[in-house]
């Protein structure tokens, strides 16, 4: 039986304590206004922009975007799971928690039971198994790392049902874990004549494997299949193990393979993590902007490679993330230079990498010939695309890099912008879509009537927020971030009213905009359209709230 901590025990917990005293403990706070400010503990500022509401119990940060309650702090704050800093924020209070059993928690029980003892068999078999850990050694593993990294060894199928048989393991667990597979009602394992590498999520629990063949297998490295726990586009391997080092030295080395993990944390670089076969995406955010760290991509420099780092270095270029890319030469990956003891060449190449935009732009322009006029144009407009996702101050500041890779002239690099009049009408919608959502928050009880005229169609920009808002989830820090914002005000129901009057005459007369110019449609319904949204504008502009019905 899997004990939970009781819901009702967590929401006493939350009203008994203050959320000034829990942060106060940790940073020194200061008041300010209603609210206190600080330093954000969890990046690098001069000017506090750390906020904590007394009245609402919430915290957050107008610099890095983290906040919520006094929980998410502690979570934050120590690295802790949900249930950890419960716990701890239990402790500091002399609290006592109630538990009780959870729904499904059998389900995550038997998974992760499978899984921790399927390990346990494969680590045993690993010293059992001489050609296995002749491979290890001829990689230059050691012994500590394999322990570190409770390598092991996948034997044959019928080892490992035999296995599951004699533990009394029901082999639907076992499917259901990802270790065993099922076809033509024969039951077999995944892993077979495989070194495993068992992977783990951020919090410490096993979730899955990873396994390389030493039978020269056609498939070199295989992962388990995805399952509720086990999605390997959310996951990194080794970051259980090198979260620590990433928040001390502020510093992600992200590399291709298990191995490459493993040996050059056998050399000292304890920050390391590798993808688990498929290339970073936007799903890896989560753990990338724990603790703000640099990123440096460190990838080998075949077609593979460069393709993946390339991608990769346009994801965190756009999204402000720092670092940067290093290739290793071919046939000389990360786990080999450890082997041949060149760590003075890998901590220069991890002291030097090429920054991620001038990356992409170096590759960007390395594809055409630029000898040739049409070549250098269609160059220069794909860099130009690449650097409009950028923000205004890294657009100016690479224009005199794309030119002077290019051999052009800086004036000939420009990158089309918003007119001013545009962009300033632009702000004023967005400032009245979050007015209207922190209204909403502040005062709940609005929410039905405005739901009689608005739903997200109408959010250009605030969309997801509001969407937030309806599910009611007001502990998210999109929401968190409006209701600190001493900059968005409040309506009363009065000026609410006279807002959304305003709100929906610019909306609709931006639909009536579209449906003119629109070629999409017949001429009957455009007809009907523009009359329909003439009518209400007309209702809206005599003070009469309208929906397009």
């Amino acid at each position: 039986m899997v004990i939970m901590i009781d819901n009702r025990s967590i929401e006493e917990l939350k009203s008994r304590v203050d959320i000034i005293d829990v942060i106060g403990s940790y940073i020194e706070l200061k008041k300010s206004g209603a609210n206190y400010k600080a330093l954000c503990p969890f990046h690098n500022e001069d000017t506090p922009s750390f906020v904590v509401s007394p009245s609402k119990q919430i915290f957050h940060c107008f610099g890095c975007g983290v906040g919520g309650d006094a929980i998410k702090f502690i979570m934050e704050y120590e690295k802790l799971s949900y249930p950890q800093a419960v716990e701890k924020l239990a402790s500091m209070f002399n609290f006592t928690l109630q538990y009780t059993d959870a729904k499904g928690s059998k389900e995550k029980k038997e998974y992760f039971k499978v899984l921790n003892k399927i390990n346990t068999f494969y680590k045993k078999m690993l010293y059992l198994t001489k050609e296995a850990k002749e491979y290890l050694k001829k990689r230059g593993v050691f012994e500590s790392s394999i322990e570190k990294f409770e390598i092991g060894y996948a034997p044959s199928s019928s080892k490992t049902v035999d296995y599951f048989n004699s533990e009394f393991i029901p082999l639907q667990d076992g499917i259901e874990a990802g270790v065993l597979a099922v076809e033509n009602g024969r039951v077999y394992a995944r892993f077979i004549n495989r070194v495993t590498f068992p992977i783990y999520s951020p919090t410490g629990q096993i979730v899955g494997f990873g396994g390389r063949t030493i039978a020269n297998h056609p498939a070199k490295y295989i992962n388990s299949p995805q399952t509720k726990f086990f999605n390997k586009s959310k996951l990194l391997y080794g970051y259980h193990l090198a979260k620590d080092e990433i928040f001390r030295l502020k510093k992600m080395i992200i590399v291709e393979g298990y191995l490459d993990v493993i040996m050059l944390h056998q050399a000292g670089f304890k920050n390391v993590v590798a993808t688990l076969g498929t290339a970073l995406t936007k799903d890896h955010l989560p753990l990338l902007r724990r603790g703000e760290p640099k990123v440096i991509i460190a990838y080998d420099a075949d077609s593979a490679g460069i393709e993946a780092a390339l991608k990769a270095a346009k994801i965190l270029s756009s999204l402000e993330i720092e670092g940067g890319v290093v290739l290793f030469d071919k046939n000389k990956d990360p786990a080999d230079l450890v082997k041949e003891s060149k760590i003075d060449e890998l901590e220069n190449l991890f002291r030097k990498p090429t920054p991620f935009i001038e990356f992409v732009l170096e590759k960007i322009i390395k594809k055409y010939d630029t000898s040739s006029p049409l070549q250098k144009e269609k160059a220069l407009k794909e860099a130009v695309d690449f650097l409009k996702n950028l923000p205004l101050i890294l657009q100016e500041e690479y224009k005199d890099f794309i030119a002077a890779l290019l051999n052009i002239s800086p004036s000939l690099v420009k990158v089309s912008r918003k007119k001013k009049a545009s962009n300033i009408a632009l702000q004023n919608q967005d400032i009245k879509e979050l007015t209207i959502i922190k209204t909403l928050l502040e005062n709940p009880k609005l929410i039905d009537t405005v739901l009689d005229y608005i739903d997200d169609r109408h959010f250009s920009f605030h969309k997801d927020e509001f969407l937030l808002l309806l599910k009611q989830k007001s502990d998210h820090p999109k929401l968190i971030s409006i209701l600190l914002n001493s900059d968005i005000k409040t309506y009363t129901e009065e000026e609410l009213k006279n807002e959304l009057l305003i709100f929906l005459i610019k909306y609709y007369e931006q639909e009536l905009k579209n449906i003119v110019k629109s070629k999409d449609i017949s001429f009957q319904e455009k007809s009907f359209k523009i009359r329909k949204y003439k009518d209400i504008i007309s209702r809206l502009k005599r003070g009469e709230l309208a929906i397009y019905e």
